[in-house]
């Protein structure tokens, strides 16, 4: 391979030089390393052991050339390893703090599951009253995301975490004292301004600040993060429930502890880097690099972020809005493609509906207690938290690709499973077996169904039965009253003192043996969804922007899965009701399907890659990137030689030798 070395100031040989021998590949259970140096002492003893046969050979002058070249590779290896080995416990301070907002993000959306039961009932609520509380949140942070894009690239990565942890402990304070629904309503919003900006800021600040062999597992520690507090939240949920009245004003108002606890951190806690860098804010940039990075060497570092800087800057469209700069530049188009188009995946493949109406799924299934679907829901919080933290271990040992790739399959045939569940309890619904004379029913659709899937899934009826043992006795589908859902208009249903003799209402689900399999389904879902596809659209969205357009990336594909979000959790309860349950499920399954489809075409290998070196990744066109960088057996590198890049490749022997 030929090239022009008019112009600049080293020849290929010297080159080859600077960078040191090439990446090889060793057998140290599938991860790519240099060539190993363990200690100073081995270095010495090979410089010299080379030094001393260079003395005696022929061509003493290129024998010599040789051992300096390797000491100089063993040392440049041996120095990788040393800062490896010696990451500062301030990092895991600061991604622990930055987490916190995970732990608010999933608390907010966890707790409202079991709180819902709660407020539906003491506060008479419809269904559409549940999904506008539901989705109002999401619907605030979708907005708050996009708007978080310009917060960060203005205010910068720290003062819009503290931002968002004032948004979150106002908003707690709200929910608690809430007179009625409508207060309740602006808490939600208030929490939700506060989700957008952090779901979209802790995964940039984590990245920004970790060490490249690290990052993919402190951004990932977000998510478990998430989960933790998902989990948390099902145990405040389960807790509160057993109080007769104003329990949720606990659950929703818990999210005011962390929420403080993480803004006092932050009042210390230093800015990214790589933000101060773009503001021209260099002196206290490399303070903050040598306040993460401890005794490490920071100049390597911090000349590639800056040099990278220029060369964006430089190549990404000259003025104008970063959007419209992203869109016009074919690399970062590609990456924003990529990035939304996992943020979609995650919420299509029904995530935030088993997260958000959990309990409401299993009272479906046929759970009858709300306790017990509220403890029931906390067991899928657990798995959703275990797996993830199965996730963190795996994602710099598997790779972001071939996780996400497992995760969206187990997915897309739990969902499926979920499905079967569904449409074994709809084969074997009960039959009405009592048709009410009550001139009331006259004029009522409930009197025409013969079964209880129908009468369940139509909002207007409800179901009245007796149980004797396994049996069910004089079963009937009758009118709901319109003022609560927890009682039917008329008959002996229609309030607790004619509910005797195992008496039973069952709105919105149907009495089945299948109850179990939903349960298990919900389980095996979190378990395949958690480890990949819950963490992995977050970390990859935080890696694969150059600096320029990394805040507005991540908005945009924050955005994304936000609005996603809120169209999934404000369809689903008509979804089942149109489409039944099963047929929802198999819908959300379909879509996991074609999610898996996209990842397999489009979404590259990131492991173990700087920062500055994967917009590399997206300059072929868009489904070449994900099978041409699977192959871990390449490896790329950069080097800078008077503001140019040559790209040095394991295939071509004439790049350095």
């Amino acid at each position: 391979m030929s090239r022009k070395q008019v112009d600049h100031d080293y020849t290929l040989r010297s080159m080859s030089n600077l960078m040191g021998d090439r990446w090889k590949k060793v057998s140290d259970g599938g991860e790519r390393s240099l060539i190993k140096a363990a200690s100073s002492g081995s270095i010495s003893n090979q410089g010299a052991t080379a030094g001393a046969s260079a003395a005696g050979a022929s061509a003493p002058a290129a024998a010599a050339a040789s051992s300096s070249t390797n000491t100089r590779d063993l040392e440049r290896a041996a120095r990788k390893q040393f800062q490896q080995d010696v990451t500062p416990a301030f990092v895991y301070v600061l991604a622990a703090f930055s987490a916190l907002g995970g732990f608010l993000f999933g608390y907010d959306t966890g707790v409202i599951s079991g709180a819902m039961l709660l407020l539906k009932r003491e506060l008479d609520l419809s269904a559409m009253w549940q999904e506008v509380l539901i989705s109002s949140t999401v619907a605030a942070a979708a907005l708050s995301a996009l708007l978080g894009g310009f917060l960060n690239g203005l205010f910068g990565r720290r003062v819009c975490i503290l931002l968002a942890s004032f948004f979150f402990t106002v908003g707690g304070i709200v929910l608690s004292t809430a007179p009625g629904k409508e207060a309740l309503l602006a808490g939600r919003l208030i929490v939700g301004v506060g989700l957008g900006i952090a779901s979209m800021t802790v995964p940039v600040y984590i990245a920004e600040a970790s060490p490249p062999h690290l990052r993919g597992q402190l951004v990932t520690v977000n998510t478990l993060f998430i989960t933790g507090g998902q989990f948390t939240a099902s145990l405040i949920d389960g807790a509160f429930s057993y109080m007769q009245r104003d329990g949720w004003r606990y659950m929703l108002g818990l999210s005011v502890v962390p929420g403080v606890l993480q803004f006092i951190g932050f009042l210390f806690l230093p800015e990214s880097p790589r933000w101060l860098i773009q503001c021209g804010l260099t002196q206290k940039a490399r303070r903050v690099l040598s306040q993460i990075r401890g005794n490490q060497n920071i100049d390597e570092e911090y000349d590639s972020i800056k040099n990278s800087i220029e060369e964006e800057e430089k190549d990404s469209g000259g003025d104008g809005p970063v959007i419209w700069r992203m869109l016009t530049y074919p690399p970062t188009r590609r990456a924003l493609v990529v990035g939304c188009g996992l943020q979609m995946f995650q919420q299509l493949s029904g995530i935030n509906t088993v997260m958000y109406y959990s309990a409401t799924i299993l009272q479906m299934s046929g759970v009858r207690d709300d306790r017990l679907a509220i403890w029931l829901a906390g067991l899928t919080t657990l798995t959703n938290f275990l797996f993830t933290l199965l996730g963190v271990w795996l994602v710099e040992r598997v790779g972001r690709r071939k996780l996400t790739l497992g995760s969206i399959l187990g997915t897309c045939l739990s969902l499926s499973l979920l499905a079967i569940g569904f449409l074994m309890s709809a084969q074997h619904s009960p039959p009405v077996t009592v048709h009410p004379l009550d001139p009331a029913m006259a004029n009522s659709t409930c009197s025409k169904y013969q079964m209880c899937e129908p009468c369940m899934l139509d909002p207007r009826c409800g179901f009245c039965y007796r149980e004797n043992g396994s049996t069910l006795l004089a079963s009937s589908c009758v009118p709901v009253n319109k003022a609560s859902t927890e009682h039917a208009a008329l008959g002996r249903c229609s309030n607790s003192t004619l509910m005797r003799d195992q008496t039973y209402w069952a709105y919105n689900y149907c009495p089945t043996s299948y109850s179990w399999l939903v349960l298990l389904g919900l389980v095996l879902y979190l378990a395949a969804f958690a480890p990949g596809m819950g963490p992995m659209p977050w970390t990859i969205n935080s890696e694969i922007y150059p600096l320029w357009a990394r805040s507005t990336g991540n908005a945009c594909a924050a955005g994304v899965n936000w609005t996603f979000n809120i169209l999934v959790s404000l369809t689903f309860l008509h979804l089942a009701q149109y489409l039944t349950y099963y047929g929802a499920f198999f819908l959300y399954s379909s879509m996991a399907l074609l999610g898996f489809v996209f990842i397999y075409g489009c979404l590259p290998e990131t492991k173990a890659r700087r920062l500055e070196e994967i917009e590399a990744l997206f300059e072929n066109r868009l489904c070449s990137c994900g099978a041409s960088d699977s192959d871990e057996a390449r490896q790329v590198e950069y080097i800078r030689v008077k503001g140019s890049n040559y790209h040095l490749s394991d295939n071509d022997a004439s790049d350095v030798d």
